[in-house]
């Protein structure tokens, strides 16, 4: 079972965007894939159809009441996509792990053993607390949506030093499998100069798909769905199908590990 977190502390970066229909992507070649809501805000878990009052159990229940991953996942319309929705309990998770034992390996442990799941995808916080650092530790590898606006540099900056950091205390096999720019908008000479910039700094490990402003993506969530199936014919659609292809391809071959 691969383990992906996708984070980045800078709120409005299409970090739940991409969580959901790179989801919904690796669904729908075949892979069993768990997605793991992890923000209080629970927009994954609406993103992706499930109702607040469905939500018996929660990523909270997981994190904190150490409830079996089998009681906490829910199914989702989507063949081959189960989710762990938020719920309101889990803005008060980082309090509550602060004076708990191992409080960032909690998730880690959640995970170990085998759930008949290839991938697990993590939505993180727009932080970097507590929660974000649980999904770190229990992660093989981070997925980073990179917003093409000046100030998201700065933000990629600190995630790169928290993630060392990270590295060097709690888990040492943690790598980046890429940074995907998000919301490019080709009208704008300042998107081609941060999308540049980013890529002569960390060359190969962004992604050459990349996701522009499309008014259906932003659509979708209202909705209960993920843009792929809200409108896979749109330009976000076929940038996550092209998102997902070059994920797979850097994945490590392990996908029927569980």
């Amino acid at each position: 079972m691969i383990r992906v977190a996708i984070a980045n502390q800078k709120g409005g970066v299409g970090k739940t965007t991409t969580a959901i229909n790179i989801a919904t992507a690796m669904a729908a070649t075949g892979w069993k894939v768990l997605l793991i809501d992890l923000d209080p805000q629970g927009n994954a878990s609406t993103g992706i159809g499930i109702a607040a009052a469905d939500r018996t159990s929660s990523s909270y229940d997981l994190v904190i009441e150490q409830l079996p991953l089998s009681q906490c996942a829910l199914p989702t319309r989507i063949p081959g996509l189960d989710v762990v929705p938020a719920t309101e309990d889990l803005s008060g998770a980082e309090v509550e792990l602060v004076s708990v034992e191992n409080r960032t390996d909690r998730l880690r442990t959640a995970l170990a053993g085998e759930h008949g799941y290839d991938i697990v995808f993590i939505d993180c916080p727009p932080s970097l607390g507590l929660l974000t650092l649980n999904a770190l530790t229990a992660a093989d590898t981070l997925l980073v949506p990179l917003q093409c606006e000046f100030f998201a540099l700065e933000g990629l900056s600190q995630l790169l030093q928290t993630v060392e950091r990270v590295q060097q205390r709690f888990n040492p096999d943690l790598g980046i499998i890429g940074v995907a720019l998000t919301m490019f908008d080709r009208r704008n000479r300042l998107t081609d100069q941060v999308a540049d910039d980013v890529r002569s700094c960390l060359g190969q490990l962004v992604f050459e798909a990349v996701i522009p402003r499309n008014v259906r993506l932003s659509e979708a969530p209202s909705h209960g769905l993920p843009a792929l199936i809200y409108d896979h014919t749109c330009s976000g659609s076929k940038a996550y199908m092209a998102l997902a292809r070059e994920l797979i391809s850097r994945l490590p071959q392990q996908r029927k590990a569980a």
